[in-house]
């Protein structure tokens, strides 16, 4: 499992201190971690689990791997991220793309299509792509548009 020796937090073991109801045994919980941070997609990791009888959703994976605090530690770091956000229209239905950009390599960080510009969905936007990329010491590039403001 490559992905095992990129992961912050505590690797040598995987604690699970976070468990408080046993639903799932202990080590199909730790097998769907490691499968999941090795590269397995979350759907494929659930249907992995299946094959031990356990029946989980990727959400409550998802949160084993968040509670676990074993995040890839290869997401971008960088200095500067460009934050802008453009509606565009589809069939007559207006949607708002978010965008987040490294500029210095044109790379997309974060892009996300949302039904509407409101202050929850983009602090959504703001909060997915902190958990993505470390960003707290960047600074972000924004058009004066106070929605993204962080």
């Amino acid at each position: 499992m490559p992905e095992i020796a990129r992961l912050s937090g505590n690797n040598g073991w995987l604690e699970l201190d976070f468990v408080e109801r046993e639903r799932t045994p202990r080590r199909l919980m730790k097998l769907g971690i490691r499968l999941h941070l090795a590269g397995l997609s979350l759907s494929n990791t659930v249907s992995e689990l299946e094959k031990f009888g356990v029946q989980r959703s990727r959400k409550a994976v998802h949160d084993w791997i968040q509670k676990a605090d074993l995040q890839p530690t290869s997401g971008a770091c960088p200095n500067h991220v460009a934050l802008d956000e453009t509606v565009i229209r589809i069939n007559d239905e207006q949607f708002w793309l978010y965008t987040a950009v490294e500029p210095e390599t044109n790379r997309i960080l974060h892009s996300r299509l949302l039904p509407a510009r409101t202050t929850a969905l983009t602090e959504r936007f703001l909060r997915e792509l902190k958990q993505k990329h470390d960003v707290a010491e960047s600074l972000f590039l924004v058009d004066g548009a106070p929605w993204l403001q962080t």
